[in-house]
C-alpha cells in the first residue's frame, strides 16, 4: 500500500467498520474446521517456540531464561506466552522462544540438539518454510519443496524419536500478496510449501495452525498492509492476531 492509499483508507475508514475488526472473530472464522485437536498443557510444562525472523521477531539471543520478554522476542511468540502465562499462572509453565532469523529447514537442524532436545519441550510449536521458498527467488538457494519436505520429514521424526510424548503445534507458512515482498512470481509454488507443511502435521498428528487462511480472512476487515509491513512479517497487529490463533490450539 502506497502512502496516499493508506492515507486514503484512514480518511475513508469510520470508526464503526474500525470497531468490527475483532480478533477472535477473525481467528474463529478461518479455524472453525481445525478445532478439534489440543495440546494439553499440566504443571511444569515446558513450551518452545521454534522458526524464523517470524517467531525470532527481535529476541534477545544470548539471554536464556524462561518467560523472560527481552528472549521471547517482540512477535506473536512474546504475546502469546504473556497470555498464557496470565491465564495459566497456578502451572508454573516455562516458556522458550528459539527462532532465528532467515531459517530454513536444514538450519534448524543443524541447531536441533542444542536449541530443541535440550531443553526438552513438552511443547513444540514450529513455524518454518517461508524462507525455504523466498530465498529461491533471489538465486541464493536452490532449495525445492521436496528439500523441503524431506528435511522437515527428517526433523520431526528425529524430534519423535528423542521426544516421543513431545505434543506438537504446526504453523502454516503464510504470505499476504500484493504487499511489498509477496507478488504473482510467489504462486503457485509457494502454496505448495504450505501443503507440505500440512501434510507433516497430519503425518505427525501436529496441532496444525492455518495461518494463510487467517491472513485471508483478517483483509475482509482491513487491508493487507495493515496486518503485515511486507506480506511477510507481521505487524503489531499481525502478531496479535497469529498469538490469537495459537491460544486456540491450547487448552
Amino acid at each position: 500500500m502506497t502512502n496516499a492509499n493508506r492515507r486514503n483508507f484512514l480518511k475513508n475508514v469510520s470508526l464503526g467498520s474500525l470497531a468490527a475488526i475483532s480478533i477472535p472473530n477473525i481467528v474463529s472464522a478461518a479455524t472453525v474446521a481445525d478445532k478439534t485437536k489440543k495440546v494439553t498443557l499440566k504443571k511444569e510444562s515446558v513450551v518452545l517456540f521454534q522458526g524464523d525472523s517470524i517467531t525470532d521477531a527481535g529476541r534477545k539471543r544470548e539471554v536464556d531464561t524462561p518467560n523472560n520478554s527481552g528472549a521471547l522476542g517482540g512477535g506473536y511468540a512474546l504475546m502469546a506466552a504473556s497470555a498464557l502465562l496470565l491465564k495459566q499462572a497456578s502451572l508454573n509453565l516455562k516458556i522458550y522462544n528459539k527462532g532465528i532469523s532467515g531459517n530454513k529447514v536444514y538450519q534448524l537442524a543443524e541447531r536441533w540438539d542444542t536449541d530443541c532436545l535440550q531443553i526438552k519441550p513438552d511443547v513444540l510449536s514450529m513455524l518454518i518454510g517461508v524462507n525455504d521458498f523466498w530465498h529461491t527467488l533471489n538465486g541464493n538457494y536452490k532449495g525445492t519443496v521436496k528439500i523441503y519436505r524431506d528435511d522437515y520429514d527428517k526433523l520431526l521424526d528425529r524430534t519423535r524419536q528423542a521426544l516421543p510424548d513431545v505434543q506438537l503445534i504446526i504453523g502454516e507458512p503464510f504470505a499476504v500478496k500484493g504487499v511489498k515482498a509477496v507478488d504473482d512470481k510467489w504462486y503457485p509454488a509457494f502454496d505448495e510449501y504450505r501443503a507440505a507443511a500440512k501434510a507433516m502435521a497430519d503425518k505427525y498428528k501436529a496441532v496444525f495452525i492455518p495461518y494463510q487462511r487467517i491472513f485471508d480472512k483478517a483483509q475482509e476487515s482491513a487491508p493487507g498492509a495493515y496486518w503485515t509491513g511486507d506480506g511477510v512479517h507481521p505487524s503489531v497487529a499481525g502478531a496479535q492476531l497469529m498469538a490469537a490463533a495459537w491460544l486456540e490450539c491450547v487448552k
